[in-house]
């Protein structure tokens, strides 16, 4: 039942991220607010995996465990926040990273064996259509107003490429072991990367609001915890590639949530597009297969 509904939960929570990153990223630097971040998870995942006695498996699952969290954590939320703190559109950082399906869908080939079919391509590009179409409005208003910094662009591809080759190495390295101590390898490495950075970039000065301390407790609980265990039970249980389209449903989503939180529009065109991101999913995920999870 759970895998049934972890691709729907994934979407609805993953999409909150850019709009309470946008919140947290107005009152503090990017590695230091995923320093306070990793901090918090950890200090909810270590003494619940204490008092469940995890089993945890061995150095070599746990170094493969710490790199993914190295690229999915500090590479690209650092990416993502980063952008966004350099002025790059929430709606341009979304677009830029959805490519993440197709850069996939060309490595998992040659990587696991995962070639994607003409109706799996059909797809995929189907969706980034989509995606344009939802936010091609936003990148006009960019495009008028607002010149894009070589750091933010810099920022958003090491976001890119964080997500892409973290999902595979997942995939390849750190798919045995208990969901809960390879979370905490992540975001123990992650945590450790970004004090480290923090003071070489930064003045790692954090505006204690309340608004802060929400966005916070939300990412630190639901997409942290929640979003990042559902995406490692989905890559365990299917192929990598067709996992990741859902990241096509998040741009939309996001635009919707906006539209309701801050009062923005959505044009005739822009709901053409997410109607065209959510057949390209349906296009996609059909052809998904399942295999078996085994017990942790």
């Amino acid at each position: 039942m759970l895998l049934r509904l972890a691709p729907l939960l994934f979407v609805l929570l993953w999409s909150t991220g850019f709009i309470a990153s946008k919140f947290g990223a107005q009152h503090a630097e990017p590695f230091s607010f995923l320093a306070v971040r990793f901090a918090c998870v950890l200090c909810i995942l270590v003494p619940w995996a204490l008092m469940r006695k995890t089993a945890w498996p061995s150095r070599r699952v746990m170094v493969q465990a710490a790199l993914t969290g190295l690229l999915i954590h500090t590479a690209y939320l650092g990416g993502v926040l980063a952008a966004l703190r350099e002025g790059m559109a929430a709606g341009l950082v979304a677009i830029l990273v959805s490519t993440q399906p197709i850069l996939t869908a060309v490595l998992a080939g040659p990587l696991f064996g995962e070639w994607p079919g003409r109706r799996h391509w059909a797809g995929l590009f189907l969706g980034m259509i989509g995606v344009m179409l939802v936010l091609g409005p936003k990148l006009g208003d960019v495009a008028a107003n607002q010149a894009i910094s070589t750091l933010a662009l810099v920022s958003v591809s090491v976001a890119l490429l964080g997500i892409t080759v973290g999902t595979l190495n997942q995939k390849a390295h750190g798919m045995n072991g208990d969901l809960v101590a390879l979370t905490i390898a992540q975001y123990a490495a992650a945590f450790v990367s970004a004090i480290v950075l923090a003071p070489f970039t930064e003045t790692m000065q954090i505006d204690w609001t309340l608004e802060f301390g929400l966005a916070l407790a939300w990412l630190v609980i639901v997409l942290s915890i929640g979003a990042i265990g559902l995406l490692m039970l989905m890559i365990r249980a299917r192929e990598v590639s067709r996992v990741t389209s859902l990241f096509y449903l998040v741009p939309p989503t996001t635009a919707l949530m906006a539209a309701g939180l801050f009062g923005e529009t959505l044009g005739a065109v822009q709901v053409v597009g997410i109607m065209l991101v959510m057949a390209a999913v349906f296009v996609i995920r059909p052809m998904a297969k399942t295999v078996p999870v085994k017990p942790a």
